[in-house]
C-alpha cells in the first residue's frame, strides 16, 4: 500500500533554488522553514537527549541515588520532550499547510 508524500515531503517550494537563494529571497515568495522542519525536530530532541545526559552524569558525580533518581526524571522528561516538540512541529506544519492552501486557492 503506498501512501501519500507527507505536507513536509511535498512542499510547493522550487528545488531549483539552494536553500542559500531560499534564504536570501527578501520577497518571502517562498517559504523555508516548511523544508527545515524534520531537521528543526532533530536538533531539539539531540539537544533534550544531551540535557537529559548531563543531568544523569550530574545526579551520578553527587551519589549513587541521586544518579538513579535523575536517570527516572531524565526519562520522563525525555518522553514529556518528545511530545513536547512533535506537537509544536505538527502545529507548525498545519499553520504551513494552511498558509499554502489559502495562496493558492486565491489564484
Amino acid at each position: 500500500m503506498s501512501t501519500a508524500p507527507s505536507y513536509v515531503e511535498g512542499q510547493a517550494i522550487p528545488r531549483g533554488n539552494s536553500l542559500v537563494e531560499n534564504l536570501m529571497d527578501f520577497s518571502f515568495q517562498r517559504m523555508v522553514t516548511p523544508r527545515m522542519l524534520k531537521l528543526l525536530f532533530g536538533l531539539h530532541l539531540l539537544g533534550g537527549l544531551i540535557v537529559s545526559i548531563w543531568y544523569v552524569f550530574e545526579g551520578f558525580q553527587k551519589n549513587t541515588s541521586n544518579g538513579l533518581l535523575a536517570l527516572l526524571m531524565a526519562c520522563a522528561g525525555m518522553i514529556l520532550w518528545i511530545l513536547y516538540c512533535r506537537v509544536i512541529v505538527e502545529l507548525l506544519a498545519v499553520v504551513f499547510r494552511a498558509a499554502h492552501v489559502i495562496t493558492h486557492s486565491q489564484g
